[in-house]
């Protein structure tokens, strides 16, 4: 994804944004010689501060093939986008699409044994139910036990993280600003939270010290260096 200086999302921005429950992408690995990626909408759990991803997707899904081949994968996360027509924005007249954007880079490890899917499964319970944390899966227990055949883990650790909000950030902040009482008088789809999204980088760029483009968006470092997660970007 091309993302430009000002469109560029630093790790503080990313994070809050995922956080308000943005745990739903497509994930991505390289697909077989002359043939185009896998695929596949997952449900993940992001431990940003270690670096990794957690998820479960069933055995027979195509995606294992392709991460034994090469396991590196990139999930993508895209919310809060809406088609802006070009009368919205001055001359010329040029429409354009506001979207945010993360992706991942990813070094993929299949989870096989049992205890270890199950640790997998157990946390993905505790953030997406937390109202029953009495349902947890134990190997060779009812009911999930004997269903971990069925599935298999997976845990991405993340090499890089590209971020992009993409809302005019370019134009002059009033221009941009403006844009925000259109989105809010159409107000269809998911023009109120890109209107948000908006008003946010609006406000970001008033309240910021004159300077460079943000820096980069955040890079991991490989499971064996890492002090600690994901650093400021």
């Amino acid at each position: 994804m091309l993302i430009r200086s000002w469109d560029r999302g630093d790790q503080a921005e990313w994070r809050e944004w995922l956080a308000a429950g943005r745990d739903f992408g497509l994930l991505a690995a390289n697909g077989a010689p002359g043939q185009g990626p896998v695929l596949v909408p997952t449900h993940f759990l992001l431990d940003p501060d270690a670096g990794e991803i957690l998820l479960h997707l069933a055995a027979p899904n195509p995606i294992w093939a392709a991460l034994r081949a090469d396991p590196q994968v990139t999930l993508s996360v895209t919310d809060d986008y809406v088609f802006a027509p070009g009368h919205w924005r001055g001359e010329p007249g040029t429409p354009t699409s506001y979207y945010a954007s993360v992706q991942f880079a990813c070094t993929a490890e299949i989870v096989e044994d049992a205890a270890g899917k199950a640790a997998v499964l157990n946390r993905q319970l505790a953030h997406f139910q937390p109202e029953t944390p009495e349902v947890r899966v134990v190997p060779g227990a009812e009911p999930f036990g004997p269903l971990l055949s069925g599935l298999r883990g997976l845990r991405p650790t993340v090499r890089e993280v590209r971020a992009k909000f993409k809302y005019d950030d370019k134009k002059p902040a009033a221009e941009q600003y403006a844009i925000a009482g259109l989105l809010a008088e159409r107000g269809q789809g998911l023009d109120p939270g890109a209107r948000a999204q908006l008003l946010r980088r609006n406000a970001r760029r008033a309240a910021a010290p004159a300077s460079g483009p943000a820096g980069p968006a955040g890079h991991c470092e490989p499971a064996a260096t890492r002090p600690g997660g994901c650093p400021a970007g």
